[in-house]
């Protein structure tokens, strides 16, 4: 499984790595660009996680940790882009972990792709559960509609079902709304900063802007404040979340082998700039700081525009934020619907024979789309009773997803032998790799402690035992049935020599 020798075609390099071309090649570089940087969506996460910052940490953990934390996530898209160039397939972090592991390779590729699993199901239903956040204080601020959890939940399943539909019916669609919501975020992100920055006659001082810390968790113990700010970086972090898409899409993305690892690197870097001048230009513009973080709109950046320029006008901003979630809910479904094709095609989920089925018509996963839809839905059922469902939601996808993420690039640091694609790190690939590493290990220690005191059955962090419940589930499954018949990645080509089947030609562009 090594990058050599250096193919001429993005079909010879997929059957060196033992794929036929099955899904439709379509996605150019900065489409593919656009896919992670519309999951990322810094007017999706950074908005409605907001009010995680507010409560802990406050500004300094809104301003100044997604500086850091952007700066950390940085490492890790780079050591993943340096693997994702040299196996620039659908399959991505468990395949790569396969391809890398010296020994246990299919223990390996089992556990990364169940992490890698358990995130995408997390971050979509996140995604779209903030989308149904933002759209009920939207609908509340437009015709006067009281928000209730219920209220809320409906909503949020009307987003969800909706973008299975698209994805479903409307591949073209999808594939040029993903461009859109690039320009989207990029411009909308202009607007409101210079909206804030112009209309409204009192700002916060800018010191209070990047140095004030709040602690609204509830906890008083010595060192309180430092624990809420460290608590509040999950908003950062989570919102750095899902630029894995970038390489679940290659195999649908010409010159994936270069084009892929820029969109997981650029998507980070790129909002790591834009969400923190929108960041900025948003606590600057607080105006009453504990009215806005308990507004009854559920969702401070709302109130936020509200009071800093008006009724009408922050209506308007909060518009901008509602739109580019809905593309990035539907971005999340379709990277979420490729990784589950791409293990089930390897026989790893439960039904796999159903889930990576390719819609002939369409050339997409018409049913691994559902099976991530109703997965995110069940994920989101205890918003009805449990306040602390969607920050719980976002500590599964980050610990899931950062998990997966850093697997292979531990084995890459642990192969010598490891011969890297035609984008690559060099000499800087070693230092890159293990800070990677490190941060990873902290963030997955931090985003499970309690995060609201005192502990009640309403504001229990249940992150922790939603990653068990996976963990142990597929820690049974392996040594109980899995370690008998799972091999690892599955290669289609030498299936079909093997049961006798023609290769037919890669589908049309």
């Amino acid at each position: 499984m090594s990058a050599d020798p250096v193919p001429s075609t993005d079909e010879e390099r997929l059957a060196q790595l033992g794929y036929q071309q099955e899904l439709h090649r379509r996605l150019s570089g900065f489409s593919n660009f656009a896919v992670s940087f519309s999951i990322i969506s810094i007017l999706a996460g950074a908005i409605t996680s907001y009010g995680i910052a507010m409560t802990a940490g406050g500004p300094i953990a809104i301003t100044l940790g997604w500086l850091f934390v952007g700066v950390m996530v940085t490492f890790v898209a780079l050591a993943m882009a340096e693997v994702c160039s040299a196996y620039p397939t659908a399959g991505a972090l468990y395949w790569w972990a396969a391809a890398l592991a010296k020994r246990n390779k299919a223990a390996w590729a089992w556990f990364v792709g169940w992490f890698n699993f358990l995130g995408e199901v997390a971050v979509t239903a996140a995604i779209d559960f903030g989308a149904a956040i933002t759209t009920a204080a939207f609908l509340s601020l437009t015709f006067d509609m009281e928000v209730t959890t219920g209220r809320t939940f409906l909503i949020f399943l009307v987003i969800i079902i909706a973008h299975g539909l698209l994805n479903t019916f409307g591949v073209s669609l999808v594939r040029m709304l993903s461009d859109v919501s690039a320009w989207w975020h990029l411009v909308g992100v202009a607007v409101i900063v210079v909206v804030l920055a112009v209309v409204p006659d009192n700002h916060k001082p800018i010191s209070e802007v990047f140095f004030e810390v709040q602690n609204q968790t509830g906890f008083s113990f010595t060192g309180a404040g430092a624990y809420a700010v460290l608590v509040g970086l999950l908003m950062a972090q989570y919102t750095y979340t899902g630029y894995d898409a970038s390489a679940h899409v290659a195999e649908e993305t010409h010159d994936a082998a270069r084009a892929a690892p820029r969109g997981i690197v650029l998507s980070v870097v790129v909002s790591l700039i834009a969400g923190f001048v929108l960041l900025v230009a948003i606590t600057w513009s607080i105006q009453d700081y504990e009215a806005e973080r308990t507004t009854d709109l559920g969702l401070p950046p709302a109130q936020i525009f509200i009071d800093a320029v008006g009724h009408d006008l922050g209506t308007f901003l909060l518009l901008i934020c509602m739109v580019a979630q809905w593309f990035c809910g539907m971005a999340s479904v379709t990277a979420n619907s490729r990784m589950a094709y791409a293990f089930s095609r390897d026989g790893a989920l439960p039904g796999s024979r159903l889930w990576k089925k390719v819609n002939p018509r369409t050339g997409t996963p018409t049913n691994s789309i559902w099976l991530c839809v109703t997965i995110s839905t069940i994920l989101v059922l205890p918003s009805l009773w449990n306040t602390t469902a969607y920050l719980a939601a976002t500590s599964i996808a980050v610990i899931g997803l950062y998990i997966a993420y850093v697997g292979p690039v531990l084995l890459r640091r642990l192969s010598p032998d490891f011969q890297p694609g035609p984008w690559n790190l060099g000499k800087w690939s070693a230092p890159v790799g293990w800070i990677a590493i490190v941060w990873v290990v902290i963030i997955c220690v931090l985003f499970v402690l309690p995060t609201a005191g005192p502990i009640t059955a309403s504001n229990f962090n249940y992150t922790i035992i939603a990653v068990l419940v996976v963990v142990g589930a597929a820690t049974i499954w392996w040594f109980a049935s899995a370690r008998k018949w799972f091999t690892g990645p599955k290669q289609n080509l030498i299936e079909k020599a093997a049961h006798g089947e023609p290769t037919l030609p890669a589908p049309p562009e």
